[in-house]
């Protein structure tokens, strides 16, 4: 299979046509339908359905799909690392997560770059932790940031100097808005919105499941999510509760909604993890430096703040 043939078929199958995929690439409908006929005897599969006027992929075209979205990722990835090499210290860094308040660490790292290597670009893409490590393992990303629990036993990593609050985001006009924290039993008879990152673990090692014990299995789970943002118009529209981290909704004094952390207290760590043995492009090389430059100074900051406050 050539790269070249990999893009005109996914044009095709982002298009829904030969006629407006020949348009978009600038070649002619003939020579556009000679090369998916090909690509279809090489692989020895149908690839579209073809109606009059559209193309739809069939199932084997769906999984061929994926699969070239994922190599054509790669060799622009890499033309574009080899590029860099020419010329100034620069290129592209690719870095994944869930949502977390540890991406302002990621972002004062990039912030502190931008003025000696302004040609460095990121590209952020937002998962969970099967998400993103999945797409470290096929080298789609640089580096991945994994809320705990995770694992990190095949990586790279270093701990981020912070953590992150669990909680429940709810309407201000609800009941257990008065309450200062919210306990498990408070729960257990009401509709949640829950984070896929709490939910798709399994019982071992998911410290939110420990934290229910045996209620665990009696919640009631009306809706999943990984964009918080989605799971608070949810919650907005009265849909239900949402178990999720601090600090990603707007639960302002503008805003409907309203977070109160869980009680006892359940806080999840972080890693930033990368592959083992992973060659880094210069832009990555750097980025990584900077990164634990700039996890020692929070590290540091939050010794000393401790101190002041007479908690160490």
């Amino acid at each position: 299979m050539e790269i070249r043939v990999l893009r005109y078929f996914l044009a095709i199958a982002r298009e829904g046509s030969i006629t407006n995929a020949a348009n978009f690439l600038h070649v002619t409908q003939p020579t556009l339908s000679r090369q998916i006929h090909d690509l279809e005897e090489e692989l020895g599969q149908k690839l579209f359905v073809r109606g009059s006027h559209s193309m739809a992929l069939t199932p084997e075209g769906m999984i061929l799909r994926k699969r070239a979205d994922e190599i054509v990722s790669m060799v622009d990835k890499t033309e574009a690392e080899f590029s860099s090499m020419e010329n100034s210290v620069g290129g592209d860094i690719y870095i994944g997560g869930g949502e977390t308040e540890a991406m302002k660490l990621i972002a004062q790292a990039a912030k502190d770059l931008r003025e000696s290597y302004p040609d460095i670009r990121y590209h952020l893409y937002s998962g969970n932790s099967e998400d993103v490590t999945e797409r470290l393992d096929k080298g789609l990303l640089d580096f991945g940031i994994l809320i705990q629990p995770a694992n990190i036993a095949k990586y790279d990593y270093m701990n981020i100097p912070a953590k992150d609050t669990w909680g429940v985001i709810m309407r201000k006009d609800s009941p257990l808005a008065k309450m200062d924290t919210i306990r498990k039993e408070y729960l257990l008879n009401l509709p949640l919105i829950c984070s896929r990152q709490a939910m798709t673990h399994g019982r071992e090692g998911n410290e939110f499941a420990d934290w229910f014990g045996a209620d665990f299995d009696r919640l009631n789970v009306v809706t999943t999510f990984n964009l918080v943002y989605n799971a608070a118009i949810m919650v907005e529209a009265g849909v239900g509760y949402a178990i999720a981290l601090d600090k990603l909704a707007n639960t302002s004094e503008n805003s409907n909604l309203c977070f109160r952390p869980l009680e006892p207290k359940l806080e999840s760590g972080l890693n930033i993890v990368w592959k083992k043995y992973q060659v880094f492009s210069s832009a990555a090389g750097i980025f990584l430096e900077r990164l634990r430059q700039r996890m020692k100074m929070y590290s540091c900051q939050n010794r000393k703040n401790q101190y002041n406050e007479g908690n160490i």
